[in-house]
């Protein structure tokens, strides 16, 4: 007999699903190695949050042990069309074991059974012990468990799933499930099912009848004469699926419940795991959490500081005394976390409301400039001009520039910001020229780059363990929301003095990092000093011709309503082209076309894809479809939203470029996006011939000649890629020839696209798989290109 307690609340994880999840929702990542851990990754984070959220004091992660189990005996076909694992997959599963393993957690499979099996028969011992039972999974499969005393989570969704939400999906309660299941059967599980009965039938049909087998001895008595023949004919199909779907809760299991109880990992067997793997994030968490529980003599990484939240002293400024100090007390710092609050994420169009400093954790300020407060806000509602309430009190912003403009600017003094590239240009237009600046954004973004996102409110909750409060707390959501030069004192000063204080804390965690982790190069000679150069490029603009836009607006418009004309010819009737649901079903109900498929919500997938195979099979309408959205996505997009966008100050369009957007390391462009604009089309270069010089200067195009393959040439020693360049030739030509077996001469357009994705996808860590559905070939015939 155990000596541990009885189980109060089991937590039983699907850990099967766990893997397929993160696998599917991440994007390819490998450690130093080269093997590939984004499934790796995504498993242990959602672990990690369980860990953390849950008061379960016993909990289990159980797994598939193989593909066939005992019902393949009953029916062979069961699960056996199922393609099998990515490749990038399978050297996962072992390493995800490891995972469960450095968790100190029991990982459970038995052969001839499945995961949702051992789940059953746990769930059932957990309350006959008279515990509650969390099964952490979204398989609607396991919907047949849920009870008074069995819930599950969709840990994803974070989402509670009872009796309710079961006879929202199925129609009838947790007790009728497997009814209704063999009735419908499965086509991801093969479960045949009756034919021509869905979800939505078959709950009718169960909650008329009461069960299944009441249903089929009554089948006679069903009016529609084809349901009725299928219940009938196909009666004992139904008994199969009803064995195929209905889980075993019985199962001879060989480890007892109590086995279970959660224990503690031990913390350097997690750390030197998450380490091989290369989690630094990962790590961070883990170390702030055990840092937070009181085992501050545990840090694995003394270069790393790691704070624990204290509490935080947030001062509002009003004053030039005041202001005075916190000048002072930054100064003789030598460096001050930085925040600025404005009217709009535009830092060409948006205001001043206000600056935030912190200079030291746990306390920082905040100074309103340009709140309007509640006499403003009664004059936006009531349509009256506020009356003699008084404005909130604070420093003139002239006089507040004033006296910061010396500390901004000094070169003796360290400014800290959060994407300081947007506060440096806000304050550039009072003057201002914010410098030497460090950046936690673009520091994330060097050390853990696409392992996650780099936001404030990401880094705080990931480095220390830190809820911010968010931007809708103080400024209202959807038609309540207010600009926050409307926010109310108190507020704003909380909302932005903490953005100082997190900056600074950031900034003390991830610095540090540079040094240990060999990056400091990356980030002071690469990201750092293109701080200003990018908020110097933003801030000039790009000119572009209004009047060369109106005039393609125009054109667009009647080569729209001419393809319109054309498409109503084709279809014989006249409908919204730029409804999806309408198209599908003229598409598909109405002409016939073959491929139709239907979503989630009932309508037919009509996506370019989709229309672009139809268009190949020699279709005109999805041809002329194609035609119409190009047209209206170049006037919508860039031929209207661009004079739209041109600052009336500066005659010009002001992109925004992200410097920690792109997991590659390229700038991305937004508000508006200047680089997506099409360049193969004669209607996208018209878009581009309306971006112009002024007088007596010139647009210049300039750009690497490959460089990312001349890069992978000198660290590979690749002779091809070598000899290739050495020659001078098109290198994608090239890869083409070798890989297609033709000539160099010889080689299509076509080959020479193939290659390029092919040369591309080997840098950036594609796939078979991914690259095969770029292609729009087989994975085997991809995997033979990447070969």
């Amino acid at each position: 007999m155990s000596d541990s307690p009885p189980p109060k609340h089991v937590y039983l994880v699907d850990g099967s699903g766990f893997i397929f999840r993160a696998f599917h929702a991440l994007p390819p990542m490998t450690r130093p190695d080269g093997t590939p851990v984004n499934a790796v990754y995504g498993f242990v984070a959602m672990l990690t949050k369980l860990l953390s959220e849950t008061d379960a004091d016993h909990i289990a992660i159980v797994f598939d042990a193989a593909r066939k189990n005992f019902r393949n005996d009953i029916y062979p076909e069961y699960k056996a069309h199922r393609p099998d694992a990515p490749e990038d997959l399978i050297p996962q599963f072992a390493l995800i074991r490891k995972a469960v393993e450095a968790f100190n957690l029991p990982a459970v499979e038995m052969e001839g059974y499945e995961a949702d099996d051992l789940i059953a028969t746990y769930a059932k011992l957990a309350v006959a012990a008279g515990a509650e039972v969390t099964v952490v999974s979204s398989d609607k499969d396991l919907m047949q468990l849920v009870s008074d005393r069995v819930t599950m989570l969709d840990a994803m969704k974070n989402r509670v799933i009872g009796p309710a939400e079961v006879v929202e999906k199925f129609g009838v309660g947790p007790d009728r499930v497997v009814d209704v299941q063999s009735l419908a059967g499965d086509s991801s599980d093969n479960v045949p099912g009756i034919p021509g009965i869905g979800i939505k039938t078959a709950a009718q049909l169960i909650v008329e009848y009461g069960d299944l087998d009441t249903l089929l001895a009554r089948a006679g008595e069903i009016r529609q004469p084809k349901r009725r023949e299928a219940l009938v004919e196909k009666a004992d199909m139904a008994r199969i699926s009803r064995q195929l779907v209905r889980l075993k809760d019985d199962v001879p299991v060989e480890r007892p419940l109590e086995s279970f109880a959660k224990r503690a990992p031990d913390h350097d067997t997690l750390i030197a795991f998450l380490a091989e793997q290369g989690f630094k994030s990962t790590i961070a968490r883990v170390e702030a959490a055990h840092l937070a529980n009181g085992n501050k003599g545990a840090a694995r990484d003394a270069a790393v500081p790691r704070m624990a939240p204290a509490p935080a002293t947030y001062e509002l400024v009003q004053d030039e005394a005041a202001l005075a100090a916190w000048i002072a007390e930054a100064s003789a710092a030598g460096a001050v976390a930085v925040d600025t609050e404005t009217t709009s994420l535009d830092a060409m169009r948006a205001e001043l409301v206000g600056v935030s400093l912190c200079v030291e954790p746990g306390r920082a300020c905040y100074i309103p400039l340009g709140h309007r407060g509640a006499a403003a806000q009664g004059a936006l509602d009531f349509g009256d001009s506020g009356g003699d309430r008084e404005a909130p009190k604070q420093i003139a912003l002239e006089r507040a520039i004033a006296l910061l403009k010396p500390m901004l600017e000094d070169p003796g003094i360290l400014k800290i910001g959060q994407n300081i590239k947007y506060d440096s240009l806000v304050l550039s237009k009072y003057g201002v020229a914010v410098a030497p600046v460090d950046d936690t954004m673009l520091l994330s973004y060097v050390l853990d780059g696409g392992a996650h996102g780099h936001g404030m409110d990401e880094l705080a909750e990931l480095h220390l363990g830190h809820d911010t409060i968010k931007f809708k707390d103080v400024a209202g959501a959807g038609k309540a929301r207010v600009t926050f030069d409307l926010v109310p004192l108190d507020q704003a000063r909380d909302y932005a003095a903490e953005d100082a204080e997190v900056t600074l804390r950031l900034h003390r965690v991830l610095k540090p990092r540079l040094l240990a982790e060999s990056m400091v190069t990356v980030y002071e000679t690469i990201e750092r000093p293109l701080i200003p150069v990018i908020a110097a490029m933003e801030r000039a603009g790009v000119r572009v011709d209004p009047e060369a836009l109106r005039a393609l607006s125009r054109d667009f418009t009647q080569r729209m309503a001419g393809l319109e004309d054309e498409i109503y010819k084709l279809t014989g009737e006249s409908f919204n082209i730029a409804s999806p649901k309408q198209l599908g079903e003229i598409l598909f109900d109405r002409m016939g076309l073959g491929g139709g498929k239907k979503g989630k919500t009932g309508a037919y997938a009509t996506g370019a894809e989709v229309l672009e195979d139809l268009a190949a099979q020699g279709h005109d309408l999805p041809a002329r479809v194609l035609d119409w959205r190009q047209l209206a996505k170049l006037k919508s997009t860039y031929a209207d939203a661009l004079v739209e966008q041109i600052d009336p100050r500066t005659g010009r369009v002001h992109t925004s470029f992200m410097m920690a957007g792109a997991a590659t390391g390229r700038l991305s462009s937004t508000d508006p996006n200047l680089q997506n604009i099409p360049v193969r089309t004669a209607e996208g270069r018209r878009i581009r011939q309306a971006f112009i010089a002024p007088p007596g200067h010139r647009v210049l195009a300039a750009d690497y000649s490959q460089i990312e393959l001349r890069i992978m040439a000198h660290l590979s020693g690749d002779r091809g890629l070598l000899d290739a360049f050495t020659h001078g030739l098109d290198v994608h030509r090239a890869t083409a020839a070798e890989v297609f077996g033709v000539a160099f001469d010889q080689v299509t357009d076509d080959q020479r696209r193939s290659a390029k994705a092919i040369n591309f996808g080997l840098i950036y860590g594609m796939s078979a798989f991914g690259l095969a559905k770029q292609l729009g070939v087989g994975r085997a015939e991809a995997q033979a290109y990447i070969d």
